[in-house]
């Protein structure tokens, strides 16, 4: 099995291109079994919230069992990009599929943005995809 992390926000276009980059992996509906992550900050949430309550975890989640693929869901509460690694350490997951925001040039030079934060510090592959600006 080929075990995929998937950090989900509330965007439904980075969902759908997370869910997309999965379906296009070799033997996917196969091999791959995806968990859906939601990291957030929120402490009144706790962790009783579920991806798929999230509109981009509920299109993700949707697309992916259509495509036959494995989804598993996960929630954690905390700074997001630290929740991200620290949970693909738990699962030993194989890779990273994150939905990228797209940025203007002089925004894409700050750092502190979740995506960044993963990219450099993750110990595995990790995919960005795009979504709506």
């Amino acid at each position: 099995m080929y075990h995929v992390l998937m950090p989900i926000d509330s965007s439904e276009s980075r969902g759908t291109a997370q869910a997309e980059a999965v379906e296009a992996l070799p033997n996917a509906s196969e091999d791959v079994v995806v968990t859906l992550l939601y990291a957030f900050d929120d402490d009144d949430r706790e962790t009783d919230t579920a991806p798929r309550q999230i509109p981009g975890g509920s299109v993700a989640y949707d697309r992916l069992q259509e495509a036959g693929i494995a989804v598993e869901q996960a929630s954690r509460v905390g700074e997001p990009a630290a929740k991200i690694l620290e949970v693909a350490e738990e699962l030993d997951a194989d890779h990273i599929v994150l939905g990228g925001r797209k940025r203007s040039p002089a925004r894409s030079l700050l750092f502190g943005s979740v995506t960044q934060a993963v990219l450099l510090d993750a110990e595995r592959p990790v995919s960005v995809t795009g979504g709506e600006k």
